[in-house]
């Protein structure tokens, strides 16, 4: 029974029947504005500039690397000793002229600048520590026994009232800043070892320079 068969005529037909409504499909996606996707995600815009500018270099491992990856700068990008001793020169006169650009994190912010005021403002007896060290070792030097102990005896005493007075710096100081400041989170320890500090270095040394004399009221 033949007509139950297909014939092969009939079934090209159809196969060109069926690529016929195929094509007619995409037209119409394509007539619609559809874009088909690309298979693949978009890259970043870190991606095609690492990709434009190579590999990003490892950070180094050793000091000694670090070295010569600087050296190997400063020949791509020469700079005469001159330029270079102007800018340490410009970067010092600006840290002790306080610009809060060039000081360290430590010195940095309004209630670091008022402690510093507060313990330039005094005269204080931390300020011979130094030259109480240098007089320590001057004294081991001289082979006399009697000298060495009044000078053990001196410095033993110096350093207690020193001590006792960095103490009462600190907590007067704390106060102060916490009154000043009463919006900033003051810790009285950290503020407390930054006055010692200031205050234990011999006053033309100190740095950022002291903008207040001794004496000079501080609000």
């Amino acid at each position: 029974m033949r007509f139950l068969r297909r014939t092969s005529t009939q079934e090209a037909d159809d196969v060109q029947t069926e690529a016929g409504e195929g094509e007619s499909s995409v037209e119409s996606h394509t007539s619609k504005g559809f874009t088909p996707g690309k298979g693949r995600p978009t890259p970043k815009r870190r991606e095609a500039d690492g990709k434009r500018r190579g590999p990003v270099a490892p950070p180094p491992r050793t000091t000694r690397e670090a070295i010569r990856r600087s050296r190997e700068l400063r020949k791509k990008n020469p700079v005469s000793k001159d330029e270079r001793r102007a800018a340490a020169r410009e970067r010092r006169e600006r840290m002790m002229a306080g610009d809060e650009r060039y000081l360290l994190p430590r010195d940095r912010g309004p209630v670091k600048a008022y402690v510093r005021d507060l313990v330039d403002s005094r005269r204080n007896v931390l300020g011979l520590f130094m030259p109480l060290a240098i007089l320590v070792f001057i004294t081991l030097l001289i082979p006399i026994p009697q000298i060495q102990q009044y000078a053990t005896l001196l410095t033993t005493v110096m350093l207690l009232g020193m001590v006792v007075e960095g103490f009462l710096n600190g907590r007067r100081i704390s106060r102060q800043v916490r009154a000043k400041f009463p919006k900033e989170n003051v810790k009285g320890a950290s503020i407390g070892w930054y006055a010692f500090v200031r205050a234990s270095q011999i006053r033309k040394l100190r740095m950022p320079k002291p903008r207040v004399s001794p004496g000079q009221p501080v609000d």
